[in-house]
């Protein structure tokens, strides 16, 4: 048996009999974290915007981060499926199917036509797929990776975050015992701003904010929302496709 001494001079005292405090291991802090409720809102949109960033540096990279972005943002919310039940129950009947795609359609116009006359921070060159210098077939590839990405993995994961997890969130911190929908101001018009000055279109990215935000305070169902949403980014990207006005992808 091994022994440490406490006091020179006094008797040994066995190293089983002294009571040391509790730590919790890296493990314990690792798994407490994963059990946050918030977290799989929040990492899935965190995730998207690191990876966002560095291409604006680095513009020659920008469709391998988007391809990056999108396939780790897309098997985060694969994983996490099942904290989202509660999230997905409530199915759309057909009138509230055919609101939320007027919704998108009517986001989508917003979007394109007041183009050069509403505030934007900074420029965009966009993402054209065939100023990368590669071949059609590389270039289809990319266009097929943006249009998956912005129409479907981009919806779910921002309104998982905007309107489901933080709208909530400015009403009760417990964001999951707030009904979904549920209607302050401050948290209203608090997201749709936060949500426009995540775009470089601001003005018009606040707008599109209010019209998602009354849509799910409308239906008080987070699919209808997404639907909108996506119906926004895929027509956008046909427009992009169509028309070659690249600077809005």
């Amino acid at each position: 048996m091994r022994y440490i001494q406490i006091n020179p001079g006094k008797r040994e005292v066995s190293r089983d009999s002294v009571q040391y405090p509790l730590e919790k291991t890296q493990s314990d802090r690792i798994k407490q974290l994963l059990e946050k409720p918030w977290l799989p809102y929040v990492l899935p949109f965190a995730l998207f915007l690191l990876l966002t960033e560095p291409a604006r540096f680095f513009p020659e990279l920008s469709p391998y981060f988007y391809i990056a972005k999108t396939i780790l943002v897309g098997a985060l919310l694969w994983f996490w499926r099942h904290k989202y039940a509660a999230d997905f129950s409530s199915g759309l009947s057909l009138s509230e199917l055919l609101t939320a795609i007027f919704c998108g359609l009517l986001v989508l116009v917003i979007w394109i036509v007041p183009e050069q006359y509403l505030f934007q921070v900074g420029e965009s060159a966009g993402f054209d797929p065939y100023a990368l210098g590669e071949s059609q077939a590389v270039a289809f590839g990319l266009i097929g990776v943006r249009l998956i990405g912005s129409s479907l993995v981009v919806p779910v994961m921002e309104e998982l975050f905007w309107r489901s997890f933080f709208m909530r969130y400015l009403i009760n911190p417990d964001f999951r015992s707030v009904p979904m929908g549920a209607f302050t101001w401050f948290s209203f018009l608090g997201v749709a701003v936060l949500f426009g000055v995540e775009h470089h279109r601001v003005i018009v990215g606040i707008i599109a904010g209010l019209l998602y935000g009354f849509l799910l305070v409308f239906l008080k169902k987070l699919k209808g929302v997404i639907v909108a949403h996506g119906v926004t980014n895929l027509g956008l990207g046909v427009y992009v496709i169509i028309t070659g006005n690249w600077m809005f992808w």
